[in-house]
């Protein structure tokens, strides 16, 4: 177990963040190789997550200002192969499955989004037929299902609402546009039901009631950044609870009494940055904490330093680099890289050439190890 604070040291080899560098040419390695594995008992085992884990690998590199063609040993075709592979994972009800003959889920119809967007062809899908199943699994209440099996969490408040606003159906102050208005979508009720899991810290749950996740906590202030209503989150108080997520050994945890994982160095900063508290976390200690989760040898980032890389982990925490300025210095070195945004965990440079609707909290001045608020 670690304990838990804010403005703790971060436990790097030698004492600071530079001591580990970040090892380019071995996670382009990493990303490669996790892409050209297909029969290992790791594959086998996450085969109906590949969207997904597709999703991430194409993030991480283009955090690293690498076209998605950088994932294949023959990149000439690359793209007209990932075009031709997400496609095929498409259902009658306009959603996509986590693989080829795997059900329709909003998880992964968000993640064959993203994919098309990043490649560049939208235009490949009818955004009116994926809209329509992301209506179709809206209820009553605002909320929406996963799936056609009925699960209900608010992280599928956010990724409906971002697909509808990356199919460039869900425009600025949560309107619908572009014959997105004829499929029956109430954002404002899709609203309400975020509200409704936030909880007496500020935080948010995945359902009403339930414990206060960070996880939790980007999709739902994510969804309510896309549908323009970010002055609804309890800004400060959410901001404490957050910046107290930062442990010993610099790292972020996702609840009280957990260890840091890498993965909340994206779901918290990002969450943070929305509401514009993203000085409140100690980002030298952090930076320090996600450099020594990488593979040095053979690339990857994992949860924690000393285990074992995987895509997500290697995703999320370029991501946090990314929010943390680390690739953002002005050096040669970093001049290709692309910063990622906050809300829609896209390149920024994308989101901006899509034009895509979001609000976003004025910055706030650095805690200063003083001016944080305090505990309820």
């Amino acid at each position: 177990t670690e304990r838990c604070c804010r403005g703790a040291a971060p436990m790097a080899a030698g004492g600071g963040a530079e001591e580990v560098p970040f090892v380019e040419d071995r996670h382009v390695e990493f990303v490669r190789r996790v892409a050209a594995d297909t029969d290992s008992f790791e594959q086998v085992v996450s085969e109906h997550l590949k969207m997904s884990a597709t999703y991430w690998t194409l993030m991480s590199l283009a955090i690293m200002g690498k076209p998605p063609s950088a994932i294949s040993a023959t990149p000439d075709t690359a793209a007209d192969e990932l075009q031709s592979w997400v496609l095929s994972c498409q259902h009658i009800s306009g959603g996509f499955g986590g693989n080829a003959s795997h059900d329709a889920h909003m998880l992964y119809t968000l993640s064959a989004v993203q994919i098309l967007a990043m490649l560049g062809r939208l235009d490949t899908v009818d955004p009116l037929a994926v809209g329509a199943y992301v209506a179709s699994l809206q209820q009553p209440d605002g909320s929406f299902f996963g799936d056609e099996w009925g699960e209900v969490d608010s992280r599928f408040s956010y990724c409906g609402l971002s697909c509808l606003a990356i199919l460039g159906l869900l425009g600025p102050g949560g309107r619908m546009r572009n014959g997105g208005e004829a499929l029956g979508v109430d954002v404002d009720a899709a609203v309400e039901f975020v509200m409704r899991c936030e909880n007496i810290e500020g935080g948010f749950g995945a359902v009403p009631g339930a414990e206060s996740h960070a996880g939790q906590i980007f999709c739902c202030v994510g969804a309510l950044a896309i549908a323009g209503a970010t002055h609804r989150v309890s800004a400060d108080l959410l901001g404490w609870w957050l910046s107290e997520r930062q442990c010993d050994s610099g790292g972020l945890n996702g609840r009280p009494e957990k260890q840091a994982d890498v993965c909340y160095s994206w779901w918290i900063l990002s969450s943070m940055r929305i509401l514009g508290r993203d000085s409140w976390i100690d980002r030298d200690a952090l930076v320090a904490f996600i450099l020594n989760c990488q593979d040095v040898d053979t690339g990857g980032i994992s949860d924690r330093p000393g285990n074992q890389a995987d895509p997500f982990h290697q995703f999320f925490g370029q991501a946090g680099l990314s929010l943390l300025g680390y690739f953002s210095t002005g050096e040669e070195r970093w001049s290709a890289y692309r910063e990622v945004d906050p809300v829609y965990a896209l390149p920024r440079d994308l989101v901006r050439s899509l034009d895509l609707p979001y609000s976003v909290l004025e910055p706030v001045a650095d805690g200063g190890g003083g001016a944080l608020p305090e505990a309820p």
